[in-house]
């Protein structure tokens, strides 16, 4: 009897955390699709990983999980230095063939070690950092970060058109960016959006940009018009706390928080309406979860959303306002026939745009011409290994952004320290320093 061969590419994955998020769901569906195609690894960062939801997940796929406990959520210097350190040495006791990294700090870790190793890295971006509506020190940060690693970036993929158009003011040739939407292997769980009694459900984690406290005030606004539509919000957070105080002082009793849950397409299947409300998505998971359901949609109109959802026919676009999104409910709580039109759209549309065989033929399509890709090089990195060298225009124009990007950093950097000391010397305000 011959054994089947074994899959020659080796994929390393990386992502910041494995708790339950759009992202997680995105590297738990690529996996499922490619784990025959290719042979996977996934480093998780966070103290928890080996336990957390996607490393149990991925487990039970047999794909090798590694915990980064060093990598997390911040952008500090020292703490990325130790993830990137932490990241290369598992990596080198079996060197991938490509790198492939999820959410912004995972991106910035491994275009360091990959650089440093000579691992093509292919960047996913479930939503830049620099959108005008995030704060404006994390916009500063992951402006800078982008910039400067964009020469570094093999191959960017952007979940929408949107992200991709922010992606174009990067240092990095347009050839080597792409859109490839996020998508889901369909599930048998249907909701029934007739009923008569219509269910609200929200799936977000309890935390920014996420807005579950703008639907809470829109359901205590419907409240006091005499409508109280059984409400799920399915997720958990560092705002699950104040969000719970809100729901109490309004006495929205008919609002569940439920927290992080397995059984989500389950739970889909028992809701008549998805509501997410949120600053700024990229693609966002929850979307596609609920299309796959036949569910109808309220959300916010940001332009990711908008390539997913049009208004008036998979369900309804809301502006961030309390009016707008109780007005929204009400239409769809008070008309069923509306609802199982919107929910057959839905459906269709996840249909016809996010299963998963088009995500698992692209990324196929990349990850073998990524190898073949040259990238900038730091002038202080160990000789690239011969066979790997591949000059071109491309990789030398893409030096020169590098070159200059560091030196733009390197000024600012001067500039805030200098504004430091003189902010303790007495001769200038913290304004100063923060301008």
């Amino acid at each position: 009897m011959t054994c089947p061969p074994q899959p020659s590419l080796h994929v390393a994955l990386v992502i910041t955390k494995g708790e339950l998020g759009g992202a997680q769901t995105h590297v738990l569906e690529l996996c499922q699709s490619l784990r025959h195609e290719l042979r996977l690894s996934v480093l998780i960062g966070g103290s928890d990983a080996d336990q957390s939801p996607l490393a149990r997940s991925l487990k039970a796929l047999g794909v090798h999980v590694h915990g980064v406990p060093q990598l997390d959520n911040s952008l500090s210097p020292w703490l990325v230095w130790r993830a990137t350190k932490a990241v290369a040495a598992i990596l080198a006791q079996d060197p991938p063939d490509v790198l492939h990294a999820h959410s912004a700090v995972a991106g910035v870790v491994s275009r360091l070690a990959g650089h440093w190793h000579h691992w093509p890295v292919v960047y996913t971006v479930h939503g830049f950092g620099f959108k005008r509506q995030a704060p404006w020190r994390i916009r500063l940060s992951a402006w800078v970060a982008e910039h400067m690693l964009a020469a570094w970036t093999t191959r960017m993929i952007c979940v929408s058109h949107h992200e991709r158009l922010l992606a174009r003011g990067l240092p990095l040739p347009q050839e080597r960016i792409d859109v490839i939407p996020n998508s889901l292997q369909d599930s048998p769980w249907r909701a029934q959006p007739e009923a008569q009694t219509a269910q609200l459900v929200m799936v977000a984690r309890l935390a920014a940009p996420k807005r579950a406290d703008l639907l809470l005030q829109a359901l205590d606004l419907l409240a006091r018009q005499g409508l109280c539509p059984p409400t799920q919000i399915l997720g958990d957070g560092p705002l699950r706390a104040p969000l719970e105080a809100m729901r109490e002082r309004a006495r929205l009793h008919h609002v569940q928080f439920r927290g992080d849950v397995q059984q989500v397409p389950e739970r889909l299947a028992q809701s008549q309406v998805l509501v997410l409300l949120s600053d700024h998505e990229g693609m966002p998971i929850t979307l596609i979860e609920g299309m796959r359901a036949g569910l109808p949609i309220v959300a916010s109109r940001l332009p990711g959303i908008e390539e997913m959802v049009t208004h008036g026919q998979e369900g309804l676009l809301v502006d961030e306002q309390v009016a707008s999104v109780a007005a929204a409910l009400q239409i769809l709580l008070t008309n069923p026939e509306l609802r199982v039109r919107m929910g057959r759209a839905a459906r269709a549309r996840y249909e016809q745009h996010f299963h998963t065989d088009a995500q698992a033929r692209a990324l196929l399509r990349i990850y073998r011409e990524a190898p073949m890709q040259a990238t900038a090089r730091w002038p202080m990195t160990r000789p690239r290994p011969p066979q790997k060298v591949l000059a071109g225009v491309s990789a030398r124009q893409q030096q020169r952004h590098l070159m200059w990007s560091l030196g733009g950093l390197l000024g600012v950097a001067f500039a805030w320290g200098l504004s430091q000391a003189l902010q303790q010397q007495g001769w200038a305000t913290h304004v100063f320093s923060q301008t």
